[in-house]
């Protein structure tokens, strides 16, 4: 009888290690998938709790910032992502389970995204899984992150983008990780060739700055710079308004932004309230409308350009629970101001009661795509119906709103022609319903020292040109 060669000793069972770090990155990732939530929500809370369960030894400023980066970049990149991990498993990718493909996409990230060395990503993105996803799940993370890493982000580009003269949009789309609808749409708004669309889909892909409006008459700018320290702020590229935070910078550390006399805004934002507080009017400049005014960025700002003119705003909002945000923007602002909650398609008060109208429509958000990627991902091209009888409706009201000479700035977060041109262009030709007459004001002169803003007399703002959100403004004269 032979003998039985003798048995290998198991290894041991070894408890997953928890990396605080990485487990906060998958939970977010998990909120943005199971609850429609926004990273930028999502994130803040996570991050507080992790610093008081970890303490601020074990989860510091740069463990904050590395989860940070995680859930961002992987948000962003995920359309690459997918190609790839599509191009490592034997199986369609909807048929992997969220939760493992939200581990991947996150182990991807770091492996063709980040400088984190790949023993370490790998490793490191495997422990995650055993702890989130258990044993079994993560030895399939562990084969498809090893084939990742046989390559960096460019062979892989060449692998899985088709070549760009065979299908230049869905070239775009895999490289710079956009669905196709979007980057056809995108290059529609922006017109010209390669190097612009390019531009464009780079530019929302990179981590936008924070900037912060000192509201005039209650903050300035030199003491927002002050407050914070020339060497981690720099001055506003076009808004007289704006200051730039750098690396470290943190607007809640100043009193002006918690006494609400400064706020974090985007400087297309800024420039969209002060264009239309600048267009030129003939007599009366009295009654300003806010007829879209949640959360209450554009009407903190034209509220405190009112008040420096002796003027009142009415900022209304649809939604009782966005208006209280408006009203918490606008508390201790100097001048008349009111806030309600109404609907801008029924509203409440009399047609040709205010001089200045802005109207800031809801829209699909492709404008700020950098702040929130994952709605990129979320938006369909049916969205763009759903929103389109809303944006004409609020554009004939506004234009009813506002007394004959008086001025209508239309503005939506969107470049897409659907949500910009095309809607006013339909208004003003009566088409959907009879509307007030008016004319096109030219927004550009309203911008000075902005370049690049097109053939007017609308204006579309850019990431890549302006450093803004593509944000959109036509100003409009109504004539009778």
């Amino acid at each position: 009888m032979n003998a039985q060669p003798p048995r290998r000793p198991s290894k041991p069972y070894r408890r997953p290690k928890k990396d605080p770090v990485r487990i906060l990155a998958f939970e977010a990732l998990r909120a943005v998938d199971e609850r429609d939530a926004y990273a930028n929500l999502v994130l803040p809370p996570l991050l507080k709790k992790a610093r008081e369960q970890e303490g601020p030894e074990q989860f510091d400023a740069r463990d904050a910032a590395l989860a940070t980066e995680l859930v961002y970049g992987t948000l962003r990149r995920q359309g690459t992502y997918d190609a790839v991990v599509a191009a490592c498993i034997d199986r369609p990718l909807r048929e992997v389970d969220p939760p493992v493909l939200d581990v991947l996409s996150l182990g991807a990230h770091q492996l063709l995204g980040t400088r984190i060395p790949t023993h370490a990503a790998v490793s490191a993105s495997v422990e995650l899984a055993r702890v989130v996803l258990g044993d079994g799940r993560a030895k399939f993370v562990n084969a498809v992150l090893r084939k990742i890493s046989q390559h960096d982000l460019d062979a892989w580009l060449e692998r899985v983008a088709p070549p760009y003269d065979e299908d230049a949009e869905d070239h775009l789309a895999v490289v710079h990780s956009h669905p196709r609808w979007i980057v056809s749409a995108l290059w529609d708004s922006l017109g010209g060739g390669r190097a612009g669309i390019e531009d464009l889909l780079e530019a929302d892909n990179e981590r936008p700055e924070v900037t912060l409006v000192a509201r005039p008459g209650r903050s300035t700018a030199d003491e927002l710079i002050e407050a914070l320290g020339e060497d981690t702020v720099l001055p506003g590229r076009w808004s007289p308004y704006a200051v730039r935070l750098a690396e470290g910078g943190e607007p809640g550390a100043v009193d002006a932004v918690r006494e609400g006399r400064a706020g974090v805004q985007d400087e297309g934002s800024q420039l969209v309230a002060v264009a239309l507080a600048n267009a030129q009017l003939e007599g009366r400049d009295e009654r300003w409308l806010d007829g879209c005014a949640g959360p209450g960025g554009k009407a903190a700002l034209l509220a405190a350009l009112a008040a420096q003119r002796g003027a009142s705003l009415l900022a209304s909002e649809k939604q009782p629970h966005r208006a209280r945000l408006v009203e918490r923007a606008l508390a201790g602002n100097p001048g008349p101001y009111q806030v309600i909650a109404a609907d801008g398609t029924r509203p409440p008060w009399l047609p040709g009661s205010f001089d200045r109208v802005l109207m800031d429509v809801p829209c699909t958000g492709l404008g700020a795509l950098r702040r929130r990627p994952e709605a990129r991902w979320r938006r369909r091209p049916e969205d763009l119906d759903g929103f389109a009888t809303l944006q004409r409706a609020l554009l004939r009201e506004a234009l009813q709103a506002v007394r004959v000479g008086g001025v209508v700035g239309y503005a939506t977060c969107s470049p897409h022609l659907a949500e910009t041109r095309v809607v006013v262009e339909d208004v003003l030709k009566g088409r959907g319903g009879p509307s007030a007459e008016a004319e096109w004001v030219d927004a550009r002169p309203l911008m000075p020292g902005v370049p690049a803003l097109g053939d007017g007399p609308d204006v579309q703002l850019w990431p890549h040109l302006h450093g803004t959100d593509a944000m959109y403004l036509a100003l409009l004269r109504r004539t009778a």
